[in-house]
């Protein structure tokens, strides 16, 4: 192994304390930015996440907005400039220690010109996704609810009950019943809205023997209920019901509506996600949006409230990929929905609107990158003759769009494999003013100045190409060591996951740098199913998961080896969730590879269908037959490479059967079994309180080191010592 300058890259303790953004936010007026920032908690074991605010210029260093263990997150601006944002931390104003439950997260406000965060709603449920009017002092927060809760007192009573009773059981009645790695029910999400104008300075008194619940106007009476009418007063504008879960809202301009996907039952116990109109004020509520054969999601609403822009995805079938496209329609339903730009090859992300209403911006993923596109409409009438053109000219990705109200400025997050995610601005007026449509130059993004620096990095990036059999092109990062001229690196394949995805941002859980640390070359394939190709890249390898994607990854992988900086000789491949998928296949379709690496992997499709916490989205990915042709653990018997098998207990996406099926069937059916005094090759590294991600630093630190020995003794001849924390 070559010898490198020492980086964070180097030392796992090292890394998992680098500070990290994590959001990012700008005032209307563009005078203000504010990004989140997670940092590791005194006890190494869980990061937590602090506000900071940023020169919006670039000039002043960042200063930072609040600190609290239980740390603050999920900004927005309100009208008046004031910060909302969502924290566990106490109120120092609020109930006794010890006459409450567990702190659950609360609506706190800092006020725009000086002054301490208060708590304005404190819903026993927690508060989520808090969006506030441009133009009003209206807001909306998500919270749960038991389902038979009239309102939020109630709600607080039926918490107390089950909790002092110790009931955990959940009566279902419909599907799904888990999401990733957390049980659904037996509370439901729903949305309130609230005034900011009705709040005084005077704290709120909790009630008697129960979670503080300020604010509330339901079955209680004022009396009853003395916080009311001086912390944020909450009306419930959705009711109860399972049809908010991981919905997505927006609010007009004004306040008065609320857009938010709503959750319908479909054939074969799937769901489909449509879009509702909802009054702020009376929660009387209309469907906006409802397509039988796709699902709508994403929506904003245009500053002037007349339309709603959105993000519609086809419902696939076992013969069709999904379709991503954006699309409008007026709010007030006069018109039916009208798909804009549907001869652009790209799959777009959630819209922001221009602030004049000519046009969106959105990103899409595009050639291992993720750009801002901008979308405008040539005419009065919107939707028609749209143009579309690439704003940002940065080997990058952004997210956070933040666009301020004049129209001047675009706030971003950059994120790239060169740098993690940065904050930057982007003139859009400039790039606007510059010609007509069609005819513009994307423009550079201006780094401002973040509370976190970026790390020095253990090597360089590059990105190679080759043809495919079927003659497409293919594409991937190459993260190389640095080393002289004359060095040759062990070739480290990994594979994304998935599968509808890119190899394009920067990853803090899934990261090559660490790898290319220890001198490995990292391959970051994007083979057919993945996104920024255009869809027949997509299509080609739908419902044949073990032909192009597979095919794909073996020409990119000859093309790696055939370079000067690569040993051949030395090779492994890796991945996690789909990922995982395909390092099972080429365990069992070729020996080129001395280690395979599998995490949180599909291993039997037949197995998988039915146990994943989406099945029905399965069965409209494969028939039973293509599940059948394309499962992994058809040719455990032609596994010859040792394998290192990673699954987490509380992965409900791939189940834990998968992974414990896949380690007995690898000890008894593989070509490499376990001797007869059950010695083996292969390793299986189990979480058993860890999700399909393996999150919480110190596993994600004995995740790499496990893999880190793993491969350094089958790839390099190197046995190293495991982490003394596995005992």
């Amino acid at each position: 192994m070559s010898e490198s300058p020492q980086t964070p890259f180097h030392d796992l303790d090292h890394y998992v304390a680098i500070p990290r953004l994590a959001g990012l936010t700008a005032s209307p007026d563009g005078t203000r930015v504010v990004a989140a920032v997670q940092t590791l908690d005194g006890e190494r074991t869980g990061y937590r996440t602090a506000l900071w605010e940023l020169d919006p210029v670039g000039e002043a260093p960042a200063r930072r907005l609040t600190r609290s263990t239980k740390g603050e997150s999920s900004a927005v601006f309100t009208r008046s400039g004031d910060l909302l944002f969502t924290s566990a931390r106490p109120d120092p104003d609020g109930a006794p220690a010890g006459s409450a439950t567990e702190p659950t997260s609360a609506l706190w406000l800092l006020p725009a010109h000086g002054g301490e965060a208060r708590v304005i709603a404190t819903p026993p449920g927690g508060v989520s996704g808090a969006l506030a009017a441009r133009d009003a002092d209206t807001v909306s927060i998500a919270t749960s609810l038991l389902p038979s809760a009239k309102g939020l007192t109630q709600d607080a009573e039926l918490r107390k009950a089950r909790k002092d009773q110790k009931v955990s059981a959940i009566l279902h009645t419909g599907y799904p019943v888990r999401f990733w790695d957390h049980d659904l029910g037996p509370d439901q999400v729903r949305r309130f809205a609230g005034d900011l104008a009705t709040l005084t300075d005077e704290p709120a008194s909790p009630l008697p023997d129960a979670p503080r619940t300020t604010g509330v106007k339901d079955e209680t009476s004022e009396e009853e209920n003395p916080s009311s009418g001086k912390h944020l007063d909450l009306r419930d504008v959705t009711g109860p019901g399972r049809h908010l879960e991981e919905h997505s809202a927006d609010l007009s301009a004004d306040g008065t509506t609320l857009v938010t996907t709503w959750s319908v039952p479909d054939a074969g116990a799937a769901t489909r996600s449509t879009l509702v109109v909802v009054d702020t004020v009376t929660g009387d509520r209309r469907v906006l949006v409802d397509d039988p054969d796709a699902d709508a999601g994403g929506p904003r609403i245009s500053p002037d409230g007349a339309w709603v822009a959105y993000v519609t995805e086809s419902i696939s079938s076992p013969t069709e990929a999904p379709v991503v496209r954006l699309a409008l329609v007026p709010t007030d339903g006069s018109a039916e929905p009208v798909v804009l730009a549907d001869d652009w090859d790209r799959w777009p992300g959630r819209p922001t609107w221009l602030p004049d209403g000519s046009g969106l911006l959105v990103q899409a993923d595009d050639d291992g990158r993720g750009p801002v596109f901008v979308l405008t409409f040539s005419t009065a009438l919107p939707g028609s003759d749209v143009t579309v053109e690439r704003l940002t000219a940065d080997d990058a990705v952004f997210s956070d769009l933040s666009v301020t109200s004049d129209g001047a400025t675009l706030f971003a997050l950059r994120a790239s494999y060169a740098a993690p995610a940065e904050p930057v601005r982007i003139d859009l007026a400039g790039f606007l003013a510059s010609g007509a449509p069609g005819e513009r130059t994307p423009v550079a993004a201006t780094l401002l100045r973040s509370p976190v620096a970026a790390p020095a990095l253990p090597g360089r990036l590059t990105e190679i190409e080759t043809t495919a059999e079927d003659g497409s092109r293919v594409r991937a990062w190459l993260a190389l060591p640095d080393a002289g001229p004359e060095a040759k690196a062990p070739l480290l394949l990994w594979i994304h996951g998935g599968p509808l995805g890119s190899w394009n941002a920067w990853s803090w859980r899934w990261n090559p740098w660490l790898m290319v640390a220890q001198g490995y070359a990292v391959l970051l394939p994007d083979p057919a199913l993945s996104t920024g190709y255009g869809q027949e890249f997509i299509q080609r390898g739908w419902g044949a998961w073990g032909g192009a994607p597979f095919t794909d990854l073996m020409a990119i992988t000859d093309a790696a080896e055939a370079l000067p900086e690569i040993d051949e000789t030395r090779t492994a491949a890796m991945g996690g969730s789909f990922g995982g998928y395909m390092a099972n296949w080429v365990a069992g379709h070729t020996d080129r590879f001395k280690a395979v690496v599998t995490h949180a992997s599909l291993w039997a499709l037949d197995q998988f269908g039915p146990t994943t916490d989406a099945g029905y989205y399965w069965a409209r990915e494969m028939t039973p037959e293509m599940a059948l042709e394309n499962s992994p653990h058809l040719a455990v018997g032609e596994i010859r490479t040792p394998m290192l098998v990673i699954h987490g207990d509380k992965d409900y996406r791939v189940p834990i059967g998968e992974g414990l099926r896949l380690w007995f069937e690898l000890l008894t059916k593989s070509g490499l079994p376990a001797s007869d005094d059950g010695e083996t090759e292969h390793r299986f590294l189990y979480f058993p309180d860890e999700n399909h991600w393996v999150l919480t630093p110190q596993n994600a630190k004995v995740w790499y080191q496990v893999v880190s020995a793993f491969l350094a003794e089958q790839v390099l001849g190197e046995p190293t010592d495991l982490p003394t924390t596995l005992g």
